[in-house]
Parts: C-alpha cells; structure tokens; sequence
C-alpha cells in the first residue's frame, strides 16, 4: 500500500523489516501497535513480533491517516472504526494511482 514493498514475500517479517519498509522508527510500530487494539502481530516464543501481509495493511491505513492525512491517533482510530473495509479499498485504490503515476513519469523520463 503505503510503504515500499519488500522485494520478496515472505510468511512474516521483522519489526526492522517493517520499520525500514514505512520508513519509520522501530519504536513508532510499537507505540502504534500499542494505540489501535486492531493490529495485533504475531510473537515468538522469545516475545519477537512478525508481522503478516494483514498487519502491513493494517499500518499502512494508520500510517496514511496518522502521517500523510494528519489525524491525530483518537482520528485515526474513530476513521478506523467506522468502516475499515471501505478505508482498505480506498487505500488501495491510491496506491494503484501513485503507481501508474510513477510509470507514467517513468515513461515521459524516457522519451
């Protein structure tokens, strides 16, 4: 969605992966792990967390809201909860845009 999707897919990722692909710090998904009771990553038996494709679209709709639409984390989560099914799909329908326009800038780069 909102981050830079990692090269190849894996079961689950790191909280350094995750942190590196939103470009965000290690200690901002923890916090925002700990402000919306939706997202919850899988732990380890050593407490590590791994976090699936769902949580990638989880934080990729509270970082849309939180940092590129500027809701405050009460906003974001009330957004959330008022219709998280049209929020993903709006969100997606973004990142769809963001792409073809990146191709198409790519495109005029090279004419």
């Amino acid at each position: 969605m909102n981050y830079k999707k990692p090269k190849t897919e894996k079961r689950y990722y790191s909280i350094s992966e995750v942190a590196d692909m939103f470009d965000v710090s290690k200690s901002l998904i923890r916090y925002w792990e700990s402000e919306f009771d939706y997202l919850k990553p899988h732990k380890n038996s050593k407490g590590e967390r791994r976090f699936t494709q769902v949580n990638l679209d989880q934080l990729s709709i509270i970082y849309h809201l939180v940092k590129e639409r500027g809701f405050t984390l009460e906003g974001a989560r009330n957004e959330i909860d008022r219709d998280k099914e049209k929020l993903a799909k709006k969100l997606q329908y973004i990142q769809k845009l963001k792409e073809l326009r990146k191709t198409l800038l790519d495109i005029q780069r090279d004419l």
